[in-house]
């Protein structure tokens, strides 16, 4: 089945199977999201699927699983900021209640959302927004996925 991946992200990623995955870094995979309501929205998987929350790493990779959410969510600043005047801040998220897994959302804000909804968390979009086909991943989205991967790629090497 096409989409077997959503069932297994970070095993699909770590086999190579995950079509969301811009980058590999240090703790984990930086992914491209589902939806794009928000362009850009992107999240961060950790590579062990056993590892539930952030305090089950060790220090040493708990400190680099941080730094690739920093560096994701700095990636996604850029691009979003070159794309769209409109953009006004990347909110971070480990929130996990409903994919058991660790992992971290990346989601660019900008002053074009509805006025009821630019200061809550994105959480509170409605339900159409999530399954809306306008908003799912597609191929129309292969030049802000190279461009996310190319600023993950550049902030790489300015460490």
């Amino acid at each position: 089945m096409v989409d077997d991946w959503r069932r297994d992200r970070i095993g699909s990623a770590l086999r190579g199977e995950n079509p969301t995955v811009l980058r590999r870094l240090s703790a984990g995979f930086a992914v491209i999201g589902d939806v794009q309501f928000l362009p850009g929205y992107s999240v961060l998987l950790a590579d062990d699927p056993r590892v539930e929350r952030l305090s089950d790493l060790p220090r040493r990779r708990r400190l680099a699983f941080l730094s690739d959410m920093e560096q994701l969510g700095e990636a996604v600043e850029r691009v979003s900021r070159r794309r769209d005047t409109a953009f006004r801040r990347v909110n971070l998220e480990i929130l996990g209640n409903t994919d058991g897994f660790l992992h971290a959302h990346v989601w660019p804000r900008f002053a074009w959302e509805p006025a009821e909804l630019v200061g809550v968390p994105v959480w509170l979009y409605p339900r159409d927004s999530w399954a809306d086909e306008r908003y799912a991943l597609g191929p129309r989205h292969e030049e802000l996925r190279g461009a996310i991967g190319g600023e993950l790629d550049r902030l790489r090497g300015e460490g």
